[in-house]
């Protein structure tokens, strides 16, 4: 069965509701190449040519002239094509708000490509890290360079393109719960004893650790242990976010250098509140 054949049989689609139009035959007469990837398309159960280009029959009537057939581009194109049907907002997604809504610098065809994606089950116009990284390139780069980096997948493992903005864009397990214990189980709670400002929606997994990558031994922001916790824990202010270092430590002391050595279980306790085991 021929590719024409298919588009037809398979998708079983006109080239538009009125007759007059032509047939998506008509089409891949001349756009084979579109024709042949379309058939595998996410949108061929759903549109056909038409939707997306409008009426036809002048554009075939005119010998293919280009100027009697709508092509989507830019923040146009995607503002009146794709955001037609696109259009869907939840609590934690819409695709008219947040970092990659529809706009002059980001749209829709900046990432997606209808009839030429590398990965088709998205319509993604290149592999997911590289398409990601042609604006993220510093995120990116730590995924690679760094000597302690985030084995992920792709992006959107930890990530949602279309979430709205801020840290809507992290997803959530189907348990609601942050995306690192998706993977980190060993750190899923809930713990009787939490630690500090994660039990009061103040502090998470981010707070101590580089998502993308770290110069430092599982991912940490400082070097050391210490460092880290003390801008929390500091025994200078009363007004950190967490508690002081009692007084029998002794900071000058290499032995209270090291928090985890004794408070091993930093993630949360159901035994210790000083997460001490």
């Amino acid at each position: 069965m021929s590719y024409r054949s298919l588009l037809i049989g398979g998708v079983a689609l006109l080239l538009i509701l009125g007759a007059s139009a032509g047939s998506a035959q008509e089409c891949a007469d001349c756009h084979e190449d579109q024709a042949k990837a379309f058939a595998t398309n996410p949108h061929a159960k759903q549109v056909a040519c038409a939707v997306c280009h409008g009426d036809g029959a002048a554009h075939i009537e005119g010998g293919g002239d280009t100027t009697k057939i709508s092509v989507p581009r830019g923040f146009a194109g995607a503002e009146t094509t794709c955001l037609t049907c696109h259009d869907r907002i939840t609590d934690r997604r819409s695709h008219r708000m947040g970092a990659h809504a529809n706009s002059p610098a980001v749209n829709c065809l900046s990432c997606h490509s209808i009839h030429h994606a590398e990965v088709p089950a998205a319509l993604v116009r290149l592999p997911q890290t590289k398409l990601c990284a042609s604006c993220h390139g510093t995120q990116a780069a730590s995924t690679r360079n760094r000597p302690h980096p985030h084995r992920v997948v792709a992006c959107a493992t930890c990530h949602d393109p279309h979430a709205r903005a801020g840290r809507e864009n992290l997803r959530i397990t189907a348990a609601g719960e942050t995306v690192c214990v998706g993977c980190h189980t060993d750190k899923r709670g809930p713990y009787v004893f939490e630690h500090g400002g994660t039990a009061l929606g103040e502090a998470d997994c981010s707070s101590c650790h580089e998502p993308h990558g770290s110069s430092n031994p599982n991912q940490l922001k400082r070097a050391r242990v210490a460092q880290l916790c003390l801008e929390c824990h500091s025994p200078l202010t009363a007004t950190t976010a967490g508690s002081q270092p009692p007084s029998f430590h002794n900071l000058n002391n290499p032995r209270y250098q090291n928090c985890t050595t004794c408070h091993v279980a930093i993630h949360g306790s159901n035994r210790s509140p000083q997460l001490l085991k």
